[in-house]
This record gives structure tokens, sequence and C-alpha cells, in this order.
């Protein structure tokens, strides 16, 4: 019988998306072929009625494999190591999302509070700062912004463990990809009195000499 190779993955999302970006960044770690497809802000398409088959939240990312689409980017990773670990028990999958209860629900836990805590506080900066105009900018909401999530990252900088390299353990896993992600938009921001966060730095530092973190993360932020 005829072989058949699995459908390449198609990733609907603007490349400066920070969720897109999670997700590209996965999908590259776990060596899997894809297509990234403009869409949102200056692309358009996320309101055209095709794309809201996909996504009826239209918004990005939405991931099509083969007939199978889904949306929000953290479902995605995970469903993208799962595959993997499907296809392979012993791929880069498992060091990814590993498989015993445990060390799964450390994973899961930063990737619900990526969500839930740090990405709400963190959205003020960000858009004031990198796209916003400085004449518009409300600089009240700037500097509360840049205060409580100054403080979220204290409590990830207090988490890691100064004979670990990664924030659960030795390898990297979902939950690096998802803080890392917006790691990089805390640091590419000039902010005045930024917390002192050395364990953090040097998390960050070990990203930064990723090839996916580079290729997906690294660029200018905009």
């Amino acid at each position: 019988m005829p072989s058949h190779k699995p459908a390449r993955l198609k990733i609907w999302g603007r490349a400066n998306s920070v969720n897109v970006q999670k997700v590209l960044w996965c999908a590259r770690e776990l060596g899997l072929p894809f297509e990234r497809i403009d869409a949102g802000m200056q692309y358009g398409q996320v309101d055209t009625p095709a794309y809201r088959i996909l996504n009826p939240n239209g918004r990005v990312p939405t991931l099509q494999d083969g007939d199978f689409v889904l949306w929000e980017s953290n479902a995605i990773m995970r469903y993208l190591a799962l595959r993997g670990i499907e296809t392979d028990p012993r791929a880069a999958a498992a060091l990814l999302y590993p498989e015993a209860a445990v060390e799964r629900a450390r994973v899961d836990r930063w990737l619900d509070w990526t969500l839930s805590t740090l990405q709400p506080s963190e959205r003020d900066l960000f858009w004031g700062m990198v796209r916003t105009p400085p004449e518009k900018r409300n600089t009240d909401a700037i500097a509360a912004s840049a205060e409580s999530t100054g403080k979220l990252w204290t409590i990830v900088d207090g988490y890691l463990s100064h004979d670990l390299p990664f924030v659960e353990g030795p390898n990297v896993t979902l939950a690096d990809i998802a803080l890392g992600s917006y790691a990089r938009r805390w640091y590419g921001i000039d902010l005045p009195d930024r917390p002192h966060l050395p364990r953090m730095a040097a998390w960050y530092a070990r990203l930064e000499e990723r090839p996916a973190f580079q290729e997906f993360i690294a660029p200018p932020l905009t």
C-alpha cells in the first residue's frame, strides 16, 4: 500500500504576534514543517467569512493540520507536543510536554498563568510603549502595568532554581516557550526602574541561545 505523509501544517497569524510566535517556536523545536500565512492587523483576513469558519473568534493563531483546525495558542502548543509524542514517545515532544502527571501539571500551570495573569498585566505596557505613538501614550497606565508586571516576573525569578537551567528542570518545556515569549517583550522595552532579577536574566539568556528563539522571538518588537 502507498504511504501517506502527514499534511503540512498551516499556521495563520502575523509574525509579530506573541501568541503566534509561541506556536512557531514550539513547532520549530519539534522539527515540524509548516507554512505560516499572514493574518491579523494590517494583513486582514481574520474578519472574512472563510477565516471565521476556521476560527469564529477572528483572532490568531489558527492551526490547520489536514482537516483538523485548532485555535488558542496554548492549546495548539499542547496539541503539537502530543502529536509528536504519539508519533515517537522518545522524541523532543516528550521533553517539551512531559507525560508524567506531576511534571505535566507543573508545565500546564505556567501556560495558564501566562494567559490569566501575565498577559493582562503587561498588555498596557507593551501596547503603550511599542504600538502607541509617544504623544498618545497613557503614561499612568504604562507605569501601573510596568509595576504589576515586574512583580509577576519577580515570582518567576523566585521560582527558578539555582541548579536547573529552565523553569521546570533541565530541559526546555512549553512553560519556557510561553514565558520566554513574554519575557522578550519585557526585556525589549526600555524601563528606567526594572527590578533586579538575576535568575530570570540567566534563564532568559539561555533561551536566547536557541535557534528557534533567534528566528521567531528575537526580531525587533513591533
